[in-house]
């Protein structure tokens, strides 16, 4: 896994000349290497970032794949009872947590899918010593499984977006109508951990969205980009936070302008660059953008995910890349003392699992027009940690579980306590039926996570990323 990033094209890799320059599908049988991929935590550095210099003579390679329109599964699309075109999407990062729930809730809408992933995710579990709660399967099982069940085909293309070479050919192999862009490093602190993870971060984050751009104003000057963002572009302000935009009067003079940015880690950062070169490029080149600024999520099951295990999603549960109710429902089930970071009025906007492939969808049925940046803030709901926690507690207890709390000193540079109230209205003007987080959704992830217990490693629940001692050394996260 290590060579999707980059590498030397492998002996079993044969690309000629007339090949060179096409994204050609193969089955899904068919092996990337010899013999298995050994990674060593010392190998990490130069694993996660390389500034790749020209070699004579040689060339840098990903990996693509995508399944055979060929195969004996094929299908005609049967999107509607009309006659149009199925619109096809591509979903980048399609391997990840929103990325795998939104392939298959558009893939049963009758969209026509292909997911785009270089499947570096799975290559941090191995680097930190972290797992998923849920077991998950391959890419490759997940797909088939879909297609045996629903007979239903998700392309697949695996390589690196930073790479604009493969972008650039999976664009021409799949045209989309539509690309949905979850491909980016997500984590704060993973971007936190040390310099080499935090250049990373931006490098891959920022690089990989500019070359999305340059991808459509090439090869798809009508597709239509839907861009996750993140409610953390815009921290804490002691007023409302609008949707993308706020009009102010100045010395007399009022203008509506971008929302003022105050990120608060180097992968809230790049988020933010990523929303001015998406603005940038609107303006310029005419290109269709939604910015899905998305609070945080929760949950694992989707209608698409609950059809068999091996389409189950991932749930991480870890200091790293779980997030704070998912955290809290797996430390409830071990009988951990919920991590409440500093005081605890840490407020944010939160929103189901099964809200974001929704969200997803309408933005991709309702597309902004050429040249047009619109941002949707993407959350149901807002909640502090505390008032988290105290769910957690009550739904806890009704199930039989001794749940507790406990103060740790804050590994972040945030508030603590502060103002927050965020606008979220055109989601749920354009149809948006949320998912509120109730007592039976709560009983319901409590007993997910006592199901999967066993798997849980405890030392993994405590944070051990501090934002003030990052440093420059690559530092091992390994159990």
């Amino acid at each position: 896994m290590a060579q999707l990033l980059s590498s030397p094209c492998p002996s079993v890799i044969s690309l000629s000349s007339s090949s060179k320059n096409s994204v050609k599908p193969f089955g899904l049988n068919q092996t990337f290497f010899n013999r298995p991929q050994v990674l060593s935590t010392s190998s990490l550095k130069g694993i996660l970032f390389q500034e790749k210099k020209p070699t004579r003579g040689r060339r840098s390679c990903v990996f693509r794949a995508a399944i055979s329109q060929q195969s004996p599964y094929s299908e005609t699309s049967t999107n509607d009872s009309s006659s149009s075109k199925p619109k096809r999407v591509m979903v980048i990062g399609g391997d990840g947590y929103c990325g795998w729930a939104t392939a298959l809730h558009l893939s049963k809408k009758n969209y026509e899918v292909a997911i785009v992933d270089n499947l570096v995710r799975r290559l941090f579990d191995h680097q930190l010593g972290l797992e998923s709660l849920t077991p998950i399967a391959s890419i490759h099982d997940r797909i088939s499984r879909w297609k045996a069940l629903t007979g239903k085909t998700i392309e697949l293309y695996v390589g690196d977006i930073c790479d604009f070479e493969f972008l650039a050919e999976s664009f021409k192999s799949f045209q989309p109508d539509s690309v949905v862009h979850f491909g980016e490093q997500r984590s704060a602190p993973y971007s936190m951990i040390d310099r080499s993870r935090a250049v990373f971060t931006q490098h891959n984050n920022v690089i990989g969205t500019l070359n999305v751009l340059f991808a459509i104003k090439e090869f798809g000057e009508e597709c239509h980009l839907v861009k996750l963002g993140t409610m953390g572009e815009y921290g804490t302000p002691n007023i409302d936070i609008e949707e993308g935009y706020i009009t102010i009067t100045h010395n007399g003079r009022t203008d509506t302008l971008p929302y003022p940015k105050q990120a608060s880690s180097f992968y809230h950062l790049s988020k933010v660059h990523d929303s001015h070169n998406i603005a940038f490029t609107c303006k310029a080149w005419g290109i269709r953008a939604t910015d899905l600024n998305q609070g945080v999520v929760y949950g694992v099951k989707t209608d698409e995910t609950e059809m068999h295990e091996e389409l189950r999603n991932r749930l991480d549960y870890d200091a790293v890349f779980g997030t704070a109710l998912n955290r809290f429902c797996v430390q409830a089930a071990v009988g951990h003392p919920l991590t409440v970071y500093g005081k605890g009025g840490q407020t944010r906007g939160y929103l189901d699992i099964r809200d974001t492939v929704q969200c997803v969808e309408l933005a991709i049925a309702n597309p902004a027009k050429a040249g047009e940046f619109r941002v949707f803030n993407q959350f149901t709901e807002q909640f502090s940690v505390n008032e988290l926690a105290s769910l957690v507690t009550k739904a806890g207890l009704k199930l039989g579980l001794d749940v507790t709390k406990m103060t740790v000193p804050n590994p972040r540079v945030e508030a603590e306590e502060h103002y927050y109230n965020a606008k979220h209205t055109k989601l749920m003007e354009l149809g948006l039926e949320p998912h509120y987080l109730s007592e039976s959704l709560l009983d319901s992830l409590l007993n997910f996570a006592v199901q999967f217990k066993d798997r849980v490693d405890t030392k993994q629940i405590m944070p051990s990323v501090s934002w003030k001692k990052i440093g420059v050394k690559t530092k091992s996260m390994g159990a």
